[in-house]
């Protein structure tokens, strides 16, 4: 499993594209993976034939695990590299914890995993990340000796060392907050920051093991009739009045992030509602318009385009908290994200430097951002930069909502359904097509007086889009 970066160090098969048996290609995707951050296909950086699958589908495997094996050279010579590796991990539990760190550096294996998900490179550092807490419990089957010798180093050490300096344990205040509202006392906590600072992940970390003991209790009921039990729960698992879904990948990560945002930036959240009945016609007026010809456009578009205007006239709301260095950064530039649900969970893509864009640039960005979600083709790195947020819950009917800060970011805008309403217009009640839209922001970073105004400039601009000219 290649190191794809970003922090992640593990993934989930989805599926195979080969068996054992079938010939491959250097570069053929030979598998589709999940992170935490999206799904990527996967490619093969050999040419040869398949020799074994190590992991089926549906399994989640550590960075650095070997998960297909290829003979490359016609014969069973070429195959030895990594199969006495796999059992060198299984055999001596302490030598394997020196040999995953040495031999990357002086073997020929690393090659075989240069080749990463597209638009990676191999992290020098990856053997250094901490083990899963599931792992330790699992050493004696594992086929990689990563994870296992990281568990006994980083857990009996780092848990003796605190216990001797208990009064005291090594946290931020925003972490010691976090570890308040999840019911983590600190004093249990393992902490892997610098200088046994303890980290938001460590605080996460340690609260995920609570739901544990309600896992393993089965076992010792399951005794007394340990062949029925499991017998009628599968036969009665159609009717089921409750089902288990695993929470992991990109609703994984996404739950966290959440988690740390409501807890982390304090939320204001702004209204208003206008009549948007001008935007209407003029995106009409643009599907018909020879610039525009091959391009989506819909409410969206301009909504987007309002916002990058807006932002411009009020710069300081594109911004964000860096709580380590106690300071304020303010972007110039904006990477526009839009929220988008996909089958495996809500993701926030980005436009890059939208605020550079031409509107028949803006749409094709925008088409080309939901035609990759809807596929599940979203890589990591259309993720990460994000500055600002635009989240379209009208599209289910609903008028608007209180999103949440997507972290690192200083507000988000919720777009509410379009419907036509009975509307004061020019001294008289008409029916006129009308919005309601909500911005939420980080009050560290935006006060009253600057969110109004640039959530007043939103609507301004769609409740007469001349403004588009005029203020641009």
């Amino acid at each position: 499993m290649p190191d794809v970066g970003e922090g992640l160090t593990e993934a989930e098969i989805l599926k195979w594209y080969v068996q054992p048996g079938d010939t491959v290609t250097d570069g053929q995707v030979v598998c589709e993976v999940e992170t935490a951050k999206a799904a990527v296909e996967l490619p093969i950086p050999f040419d040869g034939t398949v020799h074994e699958l190590l992991f089926p589908e549906g399994t989640t495997v550590d960075v650095g695990q070997v998960i297909i094996s290829v003979n490359v050279g016609g014969g069973a010579a070429p195959e030895a590299p990594a199969a006495p590796a796999a059992v060198a991990a299984q055999e001596p539990a302490p030598v394997p914890a020196q040999e995953p760190v040495a031999e990357p550096d002086a073997e020929p294996e690393p090659q075989g995993r240069q080749p990463v998900l597209v638009g990676y490179g191999v992290a020098a550092t990856s053997t250094k990340r901490r083990a899963r807490k599931a792992t330790t419990a699992t050493t004696a089957t594992e086929t990689t000796a990563t994870a296992p010798a990281a568990a006994p180093v980083v857990v009996p050490e780092q848990l003796n060392g605190h216990a001797s300096a208990a009064p005291r344990p090594l946290a931020k205040p925003p972490v010691r907050k976090l570890a308040k509202d999840l019911g983590v006392d600190l004093a249990s906590v393992t902490p892997t920051g610098p200088d046994g600072i303890i980290t938001r992940e460590d605080v996460h970390a340690a609260a995920a093991p609570a739901p544990a003991p309600v896992v393993e209790a089965p076992a010792p009921v399951a005794a007394p009739a340990p062949v029925a039990a499991p017998a009628a729960v599968t036969a009665v698992a159609s009717d089921a009045r409750e089902t288990r879904v695993p929470i992991k990948g990109v609703r994984k990560a996404t739950a966290a992030a959440m988690v740390g945002s409501a807890f982390t930036a304090p939320h204001v959240t702004e209204f208003v509602t206008f009549d948007i009945t001008r935007t209407m016609k003029l995106v009409e007026e643009l599907k018909s318009d020879k610039d525009m010809a091959g391009l989506r456009v819909n409410p969206l578009l301009l909504i987007a385009k309002a916002v990058l205007v807006a932002a411009k006239r009020n710069p300081d709301i594109n911004a964000a908290w860096d709580e380590a260095a106690q300071e304020i950064v303010l972007k110039h530039y904006v990477n526009l994200g839009i929220a988008a649900a996909t089958p495996r969970g809500l993701i926030v893509p980005n436009i890059k430097d939208a605020h550079a864009q031409t509107l028949p640039e803006l749409s094709k960005s925008l088409s080309e951002l939901v035609a990759t979600a809807r596929e599940g083709k979203t890589t990591p790195a259309a993720m990460q930069g994000g500055t600002f947020t635009i989240t379209n819950v009208g599209v289910f009917g609903v008028d608007t909502g209180t999103p949440i800060l997507n972290p690192g970011e200083s507000a988000i805008l919720a777009v509410g359904a379009i419907k036509l309403q009975p509307w004061v217009h020019k001294g008289k009640v008409k029916p006129r097509q009308v919005t309601t839209l909500a911005l939420s922001f980080d009050h560290r970073l935006v006060d009253g007086e600057l969110g109004s105004k640039f959530l007043a400039d939103i609507a301004a601009i769609l409740e007469n889009p001349k403004r588009l000219i005029t203020w641009a």
